[in-house]
């Protein structure tokens, strides 16, 4: 089959399938959710996409490249003006803040399920590891149980209202710095469980990149201040450029892709941002694009490694996951003036799991510090949180208020007789 034929298919079955559930249900399901939960149920069944040409040339990176424009324009989106949003007055978190509310929303899920698998799953028959210690095994599974989903949460966020939009961007500012902590804490793990060979010297590529993501912050700083108002086409060249040089940098450093996008757009110039289309282009690449990114990450599951007990095992992980991830953002919120209300929406945003809990996870069952079990129990935890959130978000954010509707002039109701 050839590859544009594969890549017509590809879209059959992870774009035009999910935005037609997608309007079945009436949006009550995130779209980026969906693609998920196809790709896992070809994969349960058996089913021989391969002989189609699935997951495609051109849909693997045409997917991918959408999700790092996601990224990127939640990124554009993160520093805007205020007026530019309406809805939820959210207090501005002060930096300080910002990260220590973002080391207890990953500490304190990381710690105590940690703890809890540790004294009670590890010695369950086919959880302990292969090829590492219980302790580590332990830390594996409460890495994965702490991490936060960020491609998939930037897929939610771009779907919310604008009167909710403003808590999703504070919940994606700690998911950026938890996806960061994550990629910390795969390096580490992989160097307790294999001493000094897991990690690599910098070489002087590593420098350029650290030195890339700062020429980028100080550029986009100085642009602010003495270029507000540049030629419009100098800002949509200006935006490849910004996309292309981040996600390379946090790749060099060791960081996921994302990372670099995310940041590359929140250090562009604000007075920029505001004559592009950000909404619009991250809306796009959401529903025509970026499904099939999703769909091929639940496709790439062992679907033989989905039974009954792994399936329990996941839902007591769930548990331990919500409840100390929405206790850990409600003790200790991101922002202080928050109420308890848009804390818990906080909070069940970030126990979404999704895409980055399967990289986790897959890289960690590679190197032999997850069982089969216990990989297969994650991949299951991951897809139930992450559909769980936005019924979870609705749940605990207040109603927005309705705002009475004017009376309608003689010439518009003249208009509309």
């Amino acid at each position: 089959m050839s590859n544009i034929t594969a890549l017509i298919a590809d879209a059959a079955i992870f774009v035009i399938l999910p935005w037609i559930l997608w309007r079945i249900l009436k949006r009550t399901i995130p779209i980026a959710v969906i693609p998920i939960l196809v790709g896992i149920f070809l994969a349960v069944l058996h089913v021989p996409t391969q002989k189609i040409g699935i997951p495609s040339l051109y849909g693997n990176d045409i997917g991918w490249v959408a999700v790092l424009v996601l990224a990127f324009t939640a990124g554009l989106e993160m520093w805007q003006h205020p007026g530019q949003q309406q809805g939820a007055d959210l207090p501005e978190p002060s930096v300080g803040r910002l990260l220590g509310g973002a080391v207890v929303a990953l500490g304190a899920p990381f710690i105590i399920g940690s703890i809890l698998v540790y004294e009670f799953f590890l010695p369950l028959h086919g959880w302990q590891a292969s090829r590492a210690h219980g302790w580590i095994a332990a830390t594996a599974i409460g890495l994965c149980i702490a991490v936060s989903a960020l491609p998939v949460l930037i897929g939610i966020v771009r779907e919310l209202p604008s009167d909710q939009r403003p808590i999703g961007q504070l919940a994606l500012k700690l998911a950026v710095v938890d996806d960061a902590a994550l990629w910390i804490g795969l390096a580490l793990l992989q160097f307790a469980a294999k001493g000094s060979a897991a990690l690599h010297g910098w070489t002087g590529l590593e420098f350029v990149a650290a030195a890339l993501l700062g020429l980028l912050a100080f550029g986009g700083s100085l642009a602010a201040r003495h270029l507000k108002n540049p030629p419009l086409w100098m800002i949509w060249c200006a935006v490849p450029v910004y996309l292309a040089a981040g996600s390379w940098a946090s790749m060099q450093l060791g960081l996921h892709e994302l990372i670099g996008a995310y940041f590359a757009g929140a250090v562009m110039p604000p007075p920029w941002v505001r004559r592009l289309p950000v909404e619009q282009v991250g809306t796009f690449a959401l529903i025509w694009f970026a499904p099939m990114f999703f769909g091929h990450s639940g496709l790439h599951i062992d679907g033989d490694a989905l039974t009954w007990p792994s399936v329990l095992a996941s839902l007591m992980l769930v548990v331990i996951s919500v409840v100390t991830k929405i206790g850990a953002v409600y003790v200790f919120p991101p922002a202080s003036g928050l109420t308890r209300r848009q804390a818990l929406g906080i909070g069940s945003l970030l126990q979404c799991k999704g895409l980055m809990e399967i990289v986790a996870a897959t890289i960690l069952h590679g190197q032999g510090m997850l069982s089969e079990f216990a990989f297969a129990s994650l991949m299951v935890l991951a897809v139930i949180s992450t559909t769980l959130t936005g019924p979870l978000f609705q749940l605990a954010t207040p109603k927005p208020r309705r705002q009475p509707t004017p009376p309608l002039s003689e010439n518009t109701a003249a208009l509309r007789g």
